[in-house]
């Protein structure tokens, strides 16, 4: 049976709403969801790119947790309420996808808090052992 593992953040939403950061099933990590929170601090700043460089850092918080990295990535999906706001970040998300070149979608559409306005979900394989 493949394992299935959850990693938690720390972020009062999982316990709120009962869902985990990641799950690694077998060889797949499915990372939820991520927006530009600071779980540290609980705080969001208001730039759309600084919103962006923190989605990339929970991820990356994540997937190293799970075992991989970036360049594990074969899926990620932007959500932004503003799909204006999608262009000025590209040179964060380049930095880390650029290489990989994972499959990828932008969808506009309203996020839980309107704070919030750049959200990451991304899904990678873990590398061969």
């Amino acid at each position: 049976m493949a394992e299935r593992r959850a990693i938690l953040s720390g972020s009062t939403f999982e316990e709120k709403i009962g869902y985990a950061r990641a799950v690694v099933d077998g060889d797949r990590v499915h990372v939820s969801g991520t927006t530009g929170y600071d779980y540290t601090t609980m705080t969001i700043s208001d730039d759309v790119v600084e919103q962006a460089s923190q989605c990339l850092r929970n991820v990356e918080a994540a997937l190293t947790e799970a075992g991989c990295t970036f360049a594990d990535v074969v899926r990620v999906r932007y959500l932004l309420p503003d799909r204006a706001d999608f262009e000025p970040c590209w040179p964060v998300l380049r930095a880390c996808f650029g290489e990989v070149r994972p499959a990828a979608t932008m969808l506009e559409c309203g996020l839980a808090d309107p704070a919030m306005k750049f959200e990451i979900e991304v899904d990678a394989r873990l590398p061969a052992s």
